[in-house]
């Protein structure tokens, strides 16, 4: 008898000739239409902020939606203020509260990009989602960004019931905002021990900014990330550090020794097509090493962001989105 692994992988999550072929085609018009748009570093971080409100970059414009609400919290800093915005369950009934920290690579969007989205997270969990708007590189080069989302988690730990009528119960966030909102759970262990999250959705995150996981170097499509990309917006975010600063377990939770401590479960997802795949599979086994839950969901052929999209533009959208709604409901014990 053959020895059986002891850990186990379906290789058909990663493999090309697998891919459908609407999948397809939808990376190929992506490959083109960002050949075709400035990169934000060669603009500048304020001026691609514009052009991407404005619709002028590869991306759609944002759609505003008049349910979401704005305000402020107070910062560590006196007389300084986070901004937020929140939605609320269309059914009126919220059983607690998301925070949820949006992507960009620290440097773009805001809590206003994206309110399709948290407008759907909040109908869908049944949850109030409150999309914190924490200062971006390189203006506000690293803590800063950081600090904005602890004391936004700190403050709904204290204040949420008061304030939105529940407690604090899920944090997440896509790409810049998984690697934020995994960081939020460790400063959480220890600032607020008494606290436990229900749960974790991290999408697309990066977890080593240090000289990035492989996949980063070894993913030769140019498809909305690259190598160059992201090391422009680590570059933004912590300019003049070495390689060894940026393995400190505070910047780069992959480096985080996780043994002996008891982690939120967390949902963990990635496209096959996405340069930060190995961040998601290698942070979602090492979780799982230590005695913690972690749900690993791979959407073949998906490109980095694709949860953002509409319903129907790629098969993995929806499938992305139930099972994140799944993984809420499941931990709310619905």
């Amino acid at each position: 008898m053959s020895l059986q692994s002891d850990l186990t992988i379906d290789a058909s999550k990663f493999d090309r000739k697998l891919v459908d072929q609407q999948t397809e085609e939808f990376n190929e018009k992506l490959i083109k239409i960002w050949a075709d748009g400035p990169r934000w570093y060669e603009v500048g971080a304020e001026e691609y902020r514009k052009l991407r409100w404005e619709g002028k970059t590869p991306l759609p414009k944002p759609v505003v939606l008049p349910e979401g609400v704005n305000g402020t919290i107070p910062s560590r800093e006196a007389g300084r203020e986070i901004p937020y915005r929140v939605f609320k369950p269309a059914g009126g009934v919220s059983r607690g509260i998301h925070l949820h920290i949006h992507g960009g690579g620290w440097v773009l969007q805001s809590e206003h990009y994206q309110d399709t989205y948290l407008k759907y997270m909040a109908d869908h969990y049944e949850l109030t989602v409150f999309s914190v708007g924490y200062r971006l590189a390189p203006e506000h080069p690293w803590p800063a960004g950081g600090e904005d989302c602890y004391d936004a988690a700190e403050w709904l730990v204290k204040n949420g019931p008061d304030v939105f009528g529940g407690e604090l119960m899920f944090t997440g966030g896509e790409s810049a905002g998984g690697h934020l909102a995994c960081l939020v759970a460790f400063h959480l262990l220890s600032s607020t021990p008494s606290f436990a999250f229900r749960g974790l959705l991290l999408h697309f995150g990066c977890y080593d900014l240090s000289g990035f996981l492989p996949h980063v170097e070894h993913h030769e499509k140019h498809l909305v990330i690259d190598h160059d990309v992201m090391a422009a917006y680590i570059n933004a975010l912590l300019p003049n550090t070495t390689i060894e600063q940026r393995r400190d377990p505070s910047i780069s939770p992959f480096f985080k020794d996780i043994r002996g401590l008891k982690l939120p479960p967390a949902l963990f997802t990635c496209g096959s097509e996405d340069p930060l795949l190995d961040d998601t599979v290698f942070m979602g086994a090492k979780w799982q090493m230590w005695g913690n839950e972690a749900v690993v969901k791979i959407y073949n052929g998906a490109p980095h962001g694709f949860i953002g999209n509409p319903v129907g533009t790629i098969k993995s959208v929806e499938e992305g989105l139930l099972d994140s709604v799944a993984f809420v409901k499941a931990k709310m014990g619905a």
